[in-house]
């Protein structure tokens, strides 16, 4: 992997320059509150590929900066369904589950530090291991300040893209790690959801850095407003 442009406060940043894990992690580190999404994308801009998956897209450089953003983040919020396809287990740092129904994954059942955030219109009880945030849609605000307040300021949401473009529309995003890999799917973008499914969404985004290997490029964007 190596430096393509960066303006991260990190030693030895240079064009060209190689990236071990240790300058990976000052590259994606961020003192205090953050909401970053995280997202792999074809070229032709679709998030799953050819089997509705994301997990088919990425590469193996897209897998070393996924495991330095779950490295700097203090939590993971995720949509239940992309939790559910995806097959999620236990993350290594807490993981905030987000559900209108109110229906934890079948794989997230009985794994630790995992908290569902719902609707009071599910007809759960609120608990240590469950928040009800807003009565018929989940208010994502107060999901990320309860989830900030128990278990800290830096926030990895890793989709899915309804999620990411609600959390986008509401003005919550600070960053966007995206990765493109080399790859084309086609196909409708029902098929394939853009990284952000939602309508009306027009987003300005300055790079903090763009690295690359072996045809896969990765770029870190802060969000402008």
């Amino acid at each position: 992997m190596r430096i393509l442009s960066a303006d991260a406060p990190a030693a030895d940043v240079t064009p060209g320059s190689p990236v071990d894990d240790d300058l990976l992690d000052r590259l994606y580190a961020h003192p205090g509150p953050l909401l970053r999404l995280n997202f792999v994308s074809t070229l032709d801009g679709a998030a799953t590929g050819p089997d509705g998956l994301s997990g088919s897209i990425n590469s193996p450089a897209d897998h070393r900066a996924f495991t330095a953003m779950r490295r700097a983040a203090d939590v993971v919020v995720v949509g239940a369904g992309t939790a559910r396809a995806e097959g999620y287990g236990s993350a290594g740092l807490p993981l905030v589950v987000v559900s209108r129904r109110g229906v934890l994954p079948e794989t997230l059942r009985g794994a630790e530090r995992v908290v569902l955030a719902t609707t009071r219109a599910s007809g759960m009880d609120e608990g240590e291991d469950r928040w009800l945030c807003g009565d018929e849609t989940v208010d994502l605000a107060q999901v990320l300040e309860r989830a900030r307040s128990a278990f800290g300021p830096h926030v990895l949401c890793e989709g899915g893209p309804s999620l990411a473009a609600d959390l986008a529309a509401a003005g919550l995003v600070d960053e966007l790690g995206l990765t493109w890999t080399p790859r084309l799917v086609g196909g409708h973008r029902v098929e394939h959801p853009r990284i952000l499914d939602g309508d009306g969404l027009s987003l300005r985004l300055t790079s903090r850095h763009l690295l690359e290997e072996d045809g896969t490029l990765l770029g870190l964007w802060r969000l402008t407003r």
